[in-house]
Order: structure tokens, then sequence, then C-alpha cells
């Protein structure tokens, strides 16, 4: 098959002023692609693009997205005055069986436009997870789901359905596993530019 991957963040230019992101939101789509300019970012998705001055970013959001064949996945959302929502993810589609994760570009990317928004000292409000109606809604079936599972598993040991007893403890274990990762890592909340929440950022 081939390789559709896009180019993956390159470094400052020699000026010490330009870096670039992108990646394949879908495999069939064309890549977004962003810029980090002296001034603004800079943002481009097939025939649609635009540019937003840092000061006038007016609200970021950090969370963990793990998608079927990207456990480890993270997205950056940016709402700014006169454009619409942008998202960067940290993996893009490679192929039509695999996405390729991109964590050390995304980092230091996200790391970089933090730094140049505090640098504008515009008010920008930074917030972590998801948003809390739905974290707490979530949250509660989460652990609803869990207790009856538990239930279930006690009542199989019950009247020796041991077999039962075993599918259904895997499948808890699972359950609790990545549901309880999502949980964990999408509490919400706000940091600040020069603090940046590492569960929300993919190491290096």
């Amino acid at each position: 098959m081939t390789d559709s991957s896009p180019a993956k963040t390159a470094p400052p230019d020699s000026t010490g002023e330009d870096m670039a992101y992108a990646y394949k939101p879908s495999l069939m789509g064309a890549p977004f692609e962003f810029w980090l300019r002296p001034h603004a970012l800079e943002w481009r998705a097939g025939r649609h693009g635009g540019r937003i001055a840092y000061g006038d970013i007016r609200r970021l959001r950090l969370s963990y997205r793990p998608v079927t064949m990207q456990s480890h996945r993270f997205r950056a959302e940016i709402w700014g005055k006169g454009v619409p929502k942008l998202e960067l993810v940290s993996s893009s589609w490679k192929s039509m069986v695999e996405q390729e994760s991109l964590n050390a570009a995304y980092t230091i990317f996200i790391a970089e436009l933090h730094r140049r928004i505090a640098t504008a000292g515009a008010p920008v409000l930074l917030e972590t997870g998801v948003a809390a109606p739905l974290y707490w809604a979530g949250l509660v079936i989460f652990v609803c789901v869990a207790l009856a599972l538990a239930g279930l598993i006690t009542r199989a040991l019950q009247i020796g359905e041991y077999s039962g007893a075993a599918f259904i403890g895997g499948f808890l274990a699972l359950l609790l596993w990545q549901a309880g990762a999502h949980f964990h890592r999408n509490r919400p909340g706000r940091y600040s530019a020069d603090a940046l929440p590492e569960l929300l950022l993919p190491s290096k």
C-alpha cells in the first residue's frame, strides 16, 4: 500500500521563527497543516485555510482521545476570533489498517504554541479534559456499569458458573483499563501556559 503520511513536524527555520505540523484526519481526505509564524498560527485543510494571531486565540482545550487503531491518542482544540474551531491530534492515517503516531512532533508543536500564546499576552482560557457535564454524566454511567458487572460476577460465582464469571471478569478488567484511563486523564480543569498538563501530552 502507498504510504499517505503527511510531513512530520519541521524544526524552526534558521531564523528560529517557524514550525510546522501536519496530520491526516482521514485516509482519503486532505491533510490538516499548521504553521507557527512569528505572529500568528496559520492553517490549511485542502482548499480551506486561514490564520489567527496568537493574541486572538481565546480558548484552547487539551484532551485524551484514543481510537480503535490508536489507543494512545491526544487532541488539542483551538477557538479564536474569526476562525472555525481548529483541531490537532497526535496521530495520522497512514493506510487503510494503520494510524501513525506523531507523539514527539505533536508535543513539541503544542508546547511551542503555548509559549507563543503566553508571549502574546492576551487572555486565553486553557482547559483540560472534556466538558464537565459530559465528564460527570459519563463517570456516573461508568461506575454504574462497573458495579452491575461486579454484581453479575458475584452471582455467577454463587451458582457455580465459573466460566461465565471469568468471561465477565475479563470484560470488566478491559472496561476498567480503557475507561479508567479516559476518566483519569480527562478530568475537567484549567492550566497555565507555563505548566502544561503532563497527562494530556504524549511523551516524546
